[in-house]
């Protein structure tokens, strides 16, 4: 995540939070950053540096009617000053400061096979203890992985599968030679 992207995440979550409105703001800017992915025409539009940032501007004004005046004040600055194309990135840094903000850890557990809520339920406990977060967890199924686990939160990932561990020992014996 570049600097930019986070200075400005985390001033729209400051003037969002002053004026009690993160998760209007949040839910926002993260629909539009979901009609990016949908519209590539709108993506490349906004990415597009030959285009005049009023014009830029004025397009995210129009998908933007009726959004909450700090969002869209928010799109305005950003498309003024040349980062609309960065637009997706913003909205992934605003959610996880307000997830930080907010106490709670987004993690992704992938494992072989598909877990019982019980043992899914054990396994977010287990990281709610260690990391003193409330969790939230997307569980996918890998038949790749053979057996264990891979949990990310964030940029940390932690591999306990089988297949990273045959990896892991497949390099350490390919170093010895």
């Amino acid at each position: 995540m570049a600097v930019a992207q986070r200075m400005y995440a985390r001033a729209l979550y400051q003037a969002a939070s002053s004026a009690g409105r993160v998760d209007v703001v949040r839910d926002e800017l993260r629909r539009l950053a979901d009609a990016l992915d949908e519209s590539p025409e709108l993506a490349g539009f906004l990415a597009n540096p030959q285009l005049d940032p009023g014009a830029k501007a004025d397009v995210l004004e129009e998908v933007a009617e009726g959004a909450d005046d700090l969002t869209r004040n928010f799109l305005r600055l950003v498309a003024a000053k040349g980062r609309a194309a960065e637009l997706r990135a913003m909205s992934e840094e605003l959610d996880a400061i307000v997830d930080r903000e907010q106490g709670r850890l987004q993690v992704e557990l992938t494992t072989a096979h598909e877990l019982t809520d019980d043992e899914a339920a054990a396994i977010v406990r287990r990281i709610e203890e260690a990391s003193g977060s409330s969790v939230e967890a997307v569980r996918s199924v890998d038949p790749a992985l053979v057996g264990g686990m891979i949990l990310q939160a964030g940029s940390l990932r932690v591999d306990a599968s089988v297949r990273g561990r045959l990896e892991r020992l497949r390099r350490e014996l390919a170093a010895r030679n």
